[in-house]
């Protein structure tokens, strides 16, 4: 019988030990801040990990329980005999979901400061379901806002075909419009579903003196006592958002009626007769391809050398330029004017924007008698914290920053908020048509982490 050889090979399991995870640096740090002091211990659980008095007691009995085990298994067992913790043992404690959980989603911060003193979560043509160009106007886009805890949404209000009603779409473009009173609804409906901190509706402007009493009608009977109207005007100061709470505010410039201004103006210089001018009901709006880009409109009287500028053009994603603004459109800023004003509409208003006047320092001027809104491009605020940084800081104190994207944008995409941000804009609007891009996210979780 033939030998046989075999070849064999003979193999060996290698096991690697993982090692436990190792305390970072910070918890050793706050570890060695009480190291054996049970009652800097105590002081550290009060103030830094902000427990409540009873939890205090709660977790000092487990983790100066006796060392009859190690590690978390020795945070449950308690003894008679106490014991301070090991850097291990408060290394499992701040880790274990059980006995450390994570804070809960609330508001921890004071809420009782003026409403300028916070970051707001501020959606950008709020009713858009796509793109700025061609996409529909709907109430669904700001349904979903609202869910997503959205406090600031923006509708851009235009006479409908028929000139009789309101509809809401990106003026100048191809965007098909949705019935205002719809949208008004909607927000109703929605507005604290997520969070019962004051909902602020920005209202682009391009009515007729007649729609904008209608608008005032609308915001009353849909809202009730919701609806926020403010019992001083102008404002020294905006409320907080702890006195605001489950109320809809309105923010955007008021109304210019055209024809009390010009009265204003024909006292002052002692001439004309203002029954020759024509009734405001009898404005019309001009439209041009450099108002249709820009998203607004100018109404022109028959009297073709008297021209009313769109109240909110300063709210227009195409007007980046903010080297010299042009002082006509800033009659509104005329107390006189203000005075003669006064409306249905006007008195529902509670942030007040109002247009530049003059240079940027100009338009940055603090008035201590009145707070106020402003509206910047991502150009714009780009150009005015860089020649003018510490009057924009200056400005956010008291008063509100608004910052949209620029014209360009029309994919819906969004801009660095960063810059907003350090120089106090507490409206930094963002398109949220498209979700899950790196900035929306990072726009959503600074709001979640300051809030």
């Amino acid at each position: 019988m033939g030998s046989y050889k075999y070849k064999y090979c003979m193999c060996f399991t290698r096991k690697f030990r993982s090692p436990d995870a190792q305390p970072p640096p910070d918890v050793r740090a706050a570890y060695l801040s009480f190291n054996s002091d049970v009652h800097a211990l105590r002081r550290f659980l009060s103030q830094a990990q902000a427990e409540h008095p009873a939890d205090v007691d709660r977790i000092l009995a487990l983790l100066t329980a006796a060392s009859g085990g190690h590690g978390i298994a020795r945070l449950v067992t308690r003894s008679p005999a106490p014991a301070m913790p090991t850097l291990e043992d408060f290394f499992a404690f701040l880790f274990s979901p059980e006995l450390n959980p994570p804070l809960p989603h609330q508001v921890h911060q004071d809420m009782s400061a003026p409403l300028s003193h916070y970051f707001i979560f501020t959606g950008h043509n709020s009713y858009l379901t796509g793109n700025q160009l061609n996409s529909d106007s709907s109430d669904i886009p700001i349904i979903k806002a609202l869910q997503r805890g959205v406090r600031v949404i923006e509708l851009d209000m235009w006479p409908n075909s028929s000139k009789t009603n309101v509809d809401i779409l990106h003026g100048g473009t191809l965007t098909a419009p949705v019935e205002m009173i719809r949208c008004l609804k909607s927000i109703k409906e929605y507005a604290f579903c997520a969070s019962p901190y004051p909902l602020v509706i920005t209202l682009e402007d391009h009515l007729t003196p007649d729609l904008q009493a209608k608008v005032a009608k609308m915001l009353t009977e849909t809202f009730g006592d919701l609806l926020f109207v403010p019992s001083s005007d102008p404002m020294k100061e905006f409320p907080s958002p702890a006195a605001l709470m489950k109320r809809i505010i309105i923010s955007t410039k008021p109304p210019q009626e055209y024809k009390e201004f010009l009265k204003v103006k024909d006292n002052q210089n002692g001439s004309g007769n203002i029954a020759d001018l024509p009734d405001t009901g009898s404005l019309r709006r001009v439209d041009s391809n450099a108002d249709n880009q820009n998203g607004s409109g100018n109404l022109a009287a028959d009297m073709g050398s008297l021209r009313r500028i769109d109240s909110n053009a300063d709210e227009s994603d195409g007007k980046d330029e903010l080297d010299e603004l042009d002082e006509e459109d800033s009659d509104e800023d005329d107390p006189k004017f203000q005075q003669d004003t006064a409306c249905e509409y006007r008195k529902l208003i509670t942030i007040q924007a109002g247009k530049p006047k003059g240079h940027l320092r100009d338009a940055l001027k603090v008035d201590p008698e009145k707070v106020r809104r402003l509206s910047l491009s991502e150009t714009q605020l780009a150009k005015a914290t860089t020649s003018h940084g510490a009057e924009v800081i200056r400005f956010t104190q008291n008063n509100i920053l608004r910052v949209y994207p620029k014209g360009t944008r029309v994919n819906s995409s969004n801009y660095d908020p960063m810059n907003a941000w350090t120089h106090g804009a507490q409206m930094v609007a963002f398109n949220m048509q498209v979700r899950f891009q790196f900035l929306s996210v990072m726009n959503q979780g600074m709001i979640k982490r300051s809030g």
